[in-house]
């Protein structure tokens, strides 16, 4: 019975505390209840008595942004038609924007007169004044009653056919707008181009002159090979007196002016293996001081094939040509034209090609005036054929002493061709003194070959009409340099015209000279910057000189020319 008892007070004491945690949750979740129905009562009362009415202040807000949104919020409670009227504003602002941006395109392109431009501008400001209309700002924008749906269907209306025209000119715009801005930068590409490729022209032009100009290395090596051999053998090399055939005016008699000893050579060789009878040719060489002692150690090593006859002699071997008598070499003694030569121009030399080969002091050097005192250096001739030193015979010449030139005094190639080398392109027909003596469309002709009656040029006193035309144009306002503008005024009706198969020029310029032509050539004439001895020589060109180039010598060998 004892254990019984215990039994039931423990299992008593047990069910009380069961009942008293049980009571204890249960009042929790009461509670909990109690307080989520307080909350929400409180709520739901807040909720009710908010006013719905927008404030008269909040329907003044802007329509962009954050107040837009704001807004557009406040319409869908006092308002529905007020969302419709942000819409279609919207819809209006954003084609305004539209057409604005072509009107700028059209601007951009330059199009400030066009129909397009003139369009686009209207009715951006046909939008922008449909807005602003004093009913529609009244009734729909700045009211804070309700939206007359009347109104706003009208307005809805304008907006339509508004939007309508603009999206019709875009279509209609928009292929061209997109072409002409293609067009536009195409033009800004092909002028920036045509910048790159003027300047790139003119640094093409300066480095093809400089190349032209300069003496390469190869030809330096031969001239001081030339040298040292006359100064290791003096009794070899000493000078001899002339020969009866240098004066024999049966024979067949050149000039050749250089003071280049490989070209000379050339010239020389190629007219002697071309020719019939080659020991009837006199070849006579002037070169200056400083290669005089190269060229003759050259024709004493290489004495002409075929039994021809070489003279060289230097300029300064002709006494006659001093500065009294001679017009270039006083001018050269004029301080005001040593200026203009050899004052450095660097920069502008660099800007234009042209001014700087006419700066250059071999126009003025004597050695290229010497063709125009043939008479008196040759006083007992009758004809010589000047020679330059960049061409090369390939036919025998013999013919050009037969020609009867008509008593005339020159007997040389015309170079014109349509408005082309026309006296126009070489003297200054601004200037009173040419334009009375001269026809600005008389035919021009070439230096390079020209065969020269000498008795005909003393008879015509031809020297002395160089020597007052030099004189004049000491200020250089006839025309710019050279030898070839005071030829064409001193042999200007004294010139025979001969057939162009004697002499073919432009191998030192022209790329497009056909083969069939030169071939029929008795003389190739390689005048321009491309001289045949230089690397920048036109390959395609170049084998019809190196031809007679003396590869067996043994200074043109140890000297690299790589021909």
């Amino acid at each position: 019975m004892a254990v019984a008892v215990r039994g039931s007070r423990g299992g008593g004491g047990g069910l009380g505390l069961g009942g008293f945690s049980l009571r204890s949750f249960f009042s929790y979740r009461i509670f909990v209840s109690a307080m989520f129905s307080l909350l929400f009562i409180a709520t739901l009362s807040v909720l009710l008595t908010t006013n719905p009415t927008t404030p008269h202040h909040e329907s003044a807000l802007p329509t962009t942004g954050n107040a837009y949104v704001h807004r557009t919020f406040l319409a869908l409670k006092s308002d529905p038609l007020k969302t419709r009227l942000d819409l279609i504003y919207k819809q209006a602002s954003d084609h305004m924007t539209l057409v604005n941006a072509y009107a700028a395109y059209a601007r951009k392109l330059k199009l400030d007169i066009s129909r397009q431009l003139r369009l686009f501008n209207d009715l951006a400001s046909d939008i922008s004044d449909l807005q602003l209309k004093p009913s529609y700002r009244t009734s729909l924008f700045e009211s804070d009653g309700p939206v007359d749906e009347d109104l706003l269907r009208q307005f809805e209306k304008e907006v339509k056919d508004k939007v309508k025209t603009a999206r019709a000119m875009v279509a209609e715009a928009k292929e061209n707008y997109d072409t002409q801005l293609k067009i536009q930068k195409l033009k800004d590409t092909i002028f920036a181009v045509n910048e790159l490729l003027t300047k790139a022209k003119k640094n093409g032009a300066f480095a093809s002159l400089i190349a032209a100009k300069s003496v390469p290395k190869s030809l330096h090596c031969l001239a001081m090979r030339l040298v040292g051999e006359r100064i290791s053998n003096p009794e070899k090399y000493r000078d001899e007196g002339p020969r009866p055939e240098f004066e024999d005016p049966s024979l067949y008699h050149y000039a050749i002016f250089s003071d280049n000893v490989i070209a000379v050579s050339v010239v020389v060789r190629s007219v002697v293996k071309n020719a019939a009878e080659p020991w009837k040719h006199v070849f006579h060489v002037v070169t200056d001081r400083m290669n005089l002692a190269a060229m003759k150690v050259w024709f004493k090593m290489r004495p002409a094939e075929g039994g021809a006859h070489v003279e060289v002699k230097a300029v300064e071997d002709y006494t006659f040509l001093n500065s009294s008598y001679v017009p270039v070499l006083r001018q050269l003694e004029s301080a005001k034209l040593q200026k203009f030569y050899f004052e450095n121009r660097e920069e502008n030399a660099t800007k234009d090609a042209n001014n700087m080969k006419f700066r250059n002091p071999k126009y003025l050097s004597m050695l290229n005036h010497l063709r125009f005192y043939l008479p008196e250096m040759y006083p007992k001739l009758h004809k010589i054929l000047f020679l330059d030193d960049d061409v090369v015979v390939q036919k025998d010449l013999t013919g050009l002493w037969k020609i009867d030139l008509d008593g005339k005094v020159n007997g040389a190639v015309e170079t014109c061709f349509g408005s082309f080398h026309r006296y126009t392109q070489y003297l200054n027909f601004s200037h009173p003194l040419i334009r009375g003596k001269f026809n600005p469309k008389a035919c021009a002709w070439a230096y390079g070959m020209n065969i020269f009656d000498l008795d005909a040029w003393r008879r015509e006193k031809s020297t002395e009409q160089y020597h007052y035309w030099q004189t004049l144009n000491e200020d250089r306002t006839l025309w710019r340099l050279g030898t070839l503008p005071p030829g064409l005024i001193t042999f200007y009706s004294t010139t025979k015209s001969l057939d162009k198969s004697w002499h073919v020029l432009g191998l030192g310029y022209n790329p497009s000279i056909s083969m069939d032509e030169i071939n029929k050539a008795a003389v190739v004439h390689y005048n321009g910057n491309m001289k045949p001895w230089l690397d920048i020589a036109m390959n395609q060109y170049k084998s019809l000189w190196t031809k007679y180039v003396d590869n067996d010598m043994e200074f043109v060998q140890m000297c690299n020319f790589g021909l």
